[in-house]
């Protein structure tokens, strides 16, 4: 089985694989775009994604211990976490090899919904999403209950894409596939999705 079809398990069967051969299946698929060279565009992101498995640095790993360990899936009992890349308006001034676009993260937690949302810029030759969060939207019951900016959050979208992206957040993918994406984040942890639909998250 290649290491892609063990991802593909690992996000959408019931029958899933071991962390461990998860694991080795994302460092597998990692080295291999690599070699490659493969390169992805911000369209092919576009979408709802569902977070299904993530690791840990090793320092976060010692610091979480059994919790954590070398990998693991996301339950969806205990939360629903979901990520959502959707089209901007070009912006001008923007070099030719950046993508603009927008981030929704969302988390549900019982009858809570958590939304972070922001700026986001593709750079294609090295398959890099920087991101910021800038907005935070909460509802209840599906109801919005506050909307607003977070942490200079106003003034952090004016800037962003003028911001080198070792300054920011970003997500170096590895694998885009119409079913299961997969990246490795800034701090060093990897992390796989599967898609759910088209859309804002708000709408899921």
């Amino acid at each position: 089985m290649s290491s892609i079809s063990v991802l593909k398990q690992a996000a959408q069967s019931n029958t899933k694989p071991s962390p461990a051969a998860a694991v080795a299946a994302l460092l597998e698929t990692e080295k291999t775009a690599k070699k490659n060279k493969i390169r992805y565009s911000f369209e092919q992101l576009i979408g709802n994604w569902q977070l299904c498995f993530i690791t840990g640095t090793k320092k976060t790993r010692q610091k979480a211990g059994i919790v954590l360990g070398a990998g693991r899936y996301i339950p969806e009992w205990v939360a629903k976490i979901k990520i959502a890349y959707s089209s901007a308006e070009p912006v001008a001034g923007a070099a030719a090899d950046i993508e603009t676009g927008k981030v929704e993260n969302s988390v549900q937690v019982g009858a809570i919904e958590l939304t972070l949302s922001g700026p986001t810029k593709f750079l294609v030759n090295k398959n890099i999403l920087a991101f910021d969060f800038t907005r935070i939207t909460v509802k209840l019951l599906g109801k919005t209950v506050y909307q607003g900016f977070i942490r200079s959050g106003e003034s952090r979208e004016a800037e962003f894409l003028s911001l080198s992206v070792g300054k920011q957040a970003f997500f170096a993918y590895f694998l885009v596939d119409n079913e299961v994406i997969a990246a490795r984040g800034r701090g060093g942890g990897l992390a796989l999705w599967r898609f759910v639909g088209a859309g804002s998250t708000n709408n899921l």
